[in-house]
């Protein structure tokens, strides 16, 4: 069997502080990160001990992970499994990136996301270009907030083509975006589309539950991030019970991370091997022609 996991540990502290996030600037004690350590590791050695499965994981932290070294060793252990054929994280940027060295880069990806109003593109940057120098597959995004249009121009121009940069549109501000601003952020990224919708999901097939699960520090299995009803657990011996084929409950689904494994979607096929972080299938290809 082959299962992609969604991560989410109790972390829930950030060294940045976005308006309109939730964990900006939260900070936890060093008991609590101890918490999400012990629990990370836990998952960590679970994934380790299961190589009658294959896995493919994306860390999705309420908050900013990769400033703490477990979580980057833990990237440098799963990508050294050799049952495990995928790690990624979604981050800031923020942290130092020579621990990558000690990954398996064919089984690392990084999900990176530029701040505009908590760090300077030319640092944002410097830090994908090192990744692109050290050889990590990653995408890069922005939040589509029509006043960084032009920091998006100018990192869309000093990125390498072949790094694929997509914008998060802001849901709630869509009825107020104008048809220039839509364009705009469509001509960065052409699936920006994709992300705008609130997609019928309820009654519908979805991935989520059967070969892809949530799953958070205690071990407990959910469908996905969005439907907070647990399936199991994966510390339990049963675990594997869990997983089967069920229908969303939820009436929409507007999360990358959640629409991509709508079966009716098929943005399987339009992300291929690059789901996880983000990445349309051939991209680079797909930026030469």
């Amino acid at each position: 069997m082959h299962l992609t996991i969604l991560y989410r540990g109790p972390i829930i502290s950030c060294n940045y502080g976005c308006e309109y996030c939730p964990f900006a600037k939260r900070q936890q004690s060093a008991a609590e990160l101890a918490v999400d350590r012990q629990a990370l590791e836990q998952f960590v050695n679970w994934v380790a001990q299961h190589s009658q499965h294959q896995f493919s994981i994306l860390f999705t932290p309420w908050g900013e992970a990769l400033i703490h070294n477990w979580y980057q060793q833990a990237l440098v252990q799963l990508t050294q499994i050799p049952h495990v054929h995928k790690a990624a994280i979604q981050t800031n940027l923020s942290c130092q990136l020579d621990w990558v060295e000690e990954c398996n880069k064919d089984r690392l990806a990084l999900w990176a996301t530029f701040h505009p109003e908590w760090v300077s593109r030319d640092r944002f940057l410097s830090k994908c270009l090192e990744l692109d120098r050290r050889g990590v597959r990653f995408s890069a995004g922005v939040v589509g907030f029509p006043k960084y249009k032009d920091e998006i121009t100018n990192l869309r121009r000093e990125l390498p083509n072949h790094v694929y940069l997509w914008i998060n549109a802001v849901k709630k501000e869509l009825p107020n975006l104008s048809t220039q601003d839509r364009n705009f952020f469509e001509s960065i990224d052409p699936l920006y589309e994709l992300n705008t919708q609130h997609y019928p999901s309820f009654g519908r097939a979805c991935r989520a539950g059967e070969s892809v699960i949530s799953v958070d520090g205690d071990g407990k299995m959910r469908r996905c991030h969005f439907i907070k009803e647990p399936i199991g657990n994966i510390y339990e011996r049963d675990w594997e019970t869990a997983l089967c084929d069920r229908l969303c409950t939820n009436q929409t689904c507007h999360c990358h991370i959640g629409y991509v494994h709508l079966d009716y979607l098929e943005l399987d096929k339009v992300f291929g091997s690059g789901i996880l972080e983000r990445i349309p299938n051939n991209w680079a290809l797909q930026r030469l022609r």
